[in-house]
């Protein structure tokens, strides 16, 4: 991205090296989303393995994203007040430890032990990333640049775990696909102390308090309400299960709220969120990643339940999918630099709207050639740019100090967006008596959002966030 870049301590640092080392973080960045995906497909094959229930199937769904989306904004603290680089070492060396042994679980009980402390560990890790992506490139217009370069990555891991689970399951146990985040946390272990050096922790009268409280808070509520919304597509949003978990989790995030304004060092400083281009950022992330989610579950269960196709011939048809973002992802710094970040996000909210519309015409037997693949096309094109123009915008004006955080809450909207706008997405889906006619209205309702997110991004903020080229 430049022929060299200053660390903190004021030596030069070759590209190569500071590009080696982007790309590790890149990589890691996009293995906690691939995480995520990596049992999806095999679920079946482990519930008969261990015979699971439905409750504790559910459980093993969620083992790994709820602890990490809940912990991202106490996991930004630990980086602001650690230093990016010691977060980011202790993350990967639980999350790869945690890795091994799932992959070597002998039961339930075990497997979802680690799939949670996997959580965790991504939670320390992926705010801790951005925190040493900053000190890779202390220069504002180079971070703009990677930072529209970073936006794609977790899009990429999202559907590579979707794919390669499909894929690879259908030949070899479930266990190694574990193999991915084992290998990408020894490599890096083994590169972080040397290539990642450039971070250090803050001066101690600057480093922020821990704020427990609203740690606590903040964790239990995210975790409660996210847990609802998850349920809520197995059963009734009326259920006990469900309705409880919203109302809990929805009570302790209000007072969250409340006791944020009362500590010195809040855990999520009300003013960070005020910026109208950062909420724009967070806004574009959330709704992407519900676009996201909403196409890999829906077109998995209706070329797998509705059409026959096997794990293979499924994961298999995601492939353009996968080929277009990175494609486009290749590109996205240079777009998001001369036409900038909102502009770049607008056109990205229209290309996908497009995309969803086109699968709004998704029936019993849509031809796979004429919708699904071109109307793929379409909405990796638009996510790519969503993507790399709200981790920009996400980004735009915050202090290297406060970097942590920033990972912390860009982290946490792209996990808020498969939970909250999928679960409000197949609720209108369970409208319709026929379920392939509700997966088309949820189709045409997002691409309704995603129309409106285009106008409201508009007129919304004035400035025009711009990543030099």
């Amino acid at each position: 991205m430049s022929d060299q870049t200053m660390t903190q301590d004021g030596s030069a640092e070759p590209a190569s090296n500071v590009n080696l080392a982007f790309g590790i973080l890149a990589t890691v960045q996009a293995t906690l989303i691939f995480t995520i995906a990596l049992i999806m497909i095999p679920l079946p094959e482990i519930a008969i393995e261990f015979a699971l229930s439905e409750s504790r199937l559910l459980l093993l769904q969620v083992a790994y994203g709820l602890p990490f989306s809940g912990l991202l904004l106490f996991g930004g603290r630990l980086t602001d007040r650690y230093g990016a680089q010691r977060m980011f070492i202790v993350g990967v060396a639980l999350f790869g430890t945690a890795s091994l042994v799932a992959a070597l679980a002998p039961g339930f009980e075990a497997l979802v032990t680690m799939r949670f402390l996997q959580g965790v560990g991504g939670a320390i890790i992926a705010p801790a990333a951005l925190g040493l992506v900053r000190s890779l490139f202390p220069d504002i217009a180079a971070f703009g640049r990677a930072m529209a370069v970073w936006g794609g990555v977790s899009v990429l891991g999202a559907i590579l775990g979707f794919i390669s689970s499909g894929m690879i399951a259908s030949f070899v146990s479930w266990r190694w696909m574990f193999v991915v985040p084992i290998a990408v946390s020894l490599l890096g272990l083994a590169t972080g102390v040397r290539l990642l050096g450039t971070s250090h922790p803050h001066a101690k009268a600057n480093r922020p308090g821990l704020d427990l409280l609203g740690a606590l808070l903040a964790t239990a509520g995210i975790v409660l309400a996210s847990y609802g919304l998850i349920a809520s597509h197995e059963t009734s949003w009326a259920s006990p299960r469900v309705s409880g978990a919203l109302v809990a989790g929805t009570f302790l995030l209000v007072l969250f709220l409340f006791a944020e304004r009362k500590v010195r060092d809040p855990l999520l400083p009300p003013a960070f969120l005020l910026n109208p281009v950062r909420i724009l950022g967070l806004g574009g992330m959330l709704l992407a990643a519900a676009g996201s989610l909403l196409l890999e579950f829906v077109l998995l269960v209706y070329l797998q339940k509705v059409r026959g196709w096997t794990s293979f011939e499924t994961a298999a048809s995601f492939l353009p999918f996968a080929m277009t973002l990175i494609g486009t992802n290749f590109l996205t710094a240079s777009i998001v630099g001369k036409l900038g970040a909102k502009a770049a996000g607008v056109a990205g909210f229209l290309i996908g709207a497009a995309g969803l519309a086109w699968l709004a015409f998704l029936d019993e037997q849509t031809a796979y050639l004429v919708v699904l693949l071109p109307a793929q096309i379409l909405l990796a094109i638009g996510m790519a740019l969503i993507f790399s123009a709200a981790a920009v915008m996400s980004t735009d004006q915050v202090d290297p100090e406060q970097m942590g955080l920033a990972g912390g809450v860009m982290n946490t909207a792209m996990e808020l967006g498969p939970t909250v706008g999928f679960a409000v997405l197949m609720a209108v889906a369970a409208t319709r008596a026929n379920a392939v006619e509700g997966y088309a209205w949820a189709f045409a309702t997002a691409a309704a959002v995603y129309g409106a997110a285009a106008g409201l991004a508009l007129v919304a903020a004035s400035n025009r966030v711009k990543v030099p080229g």
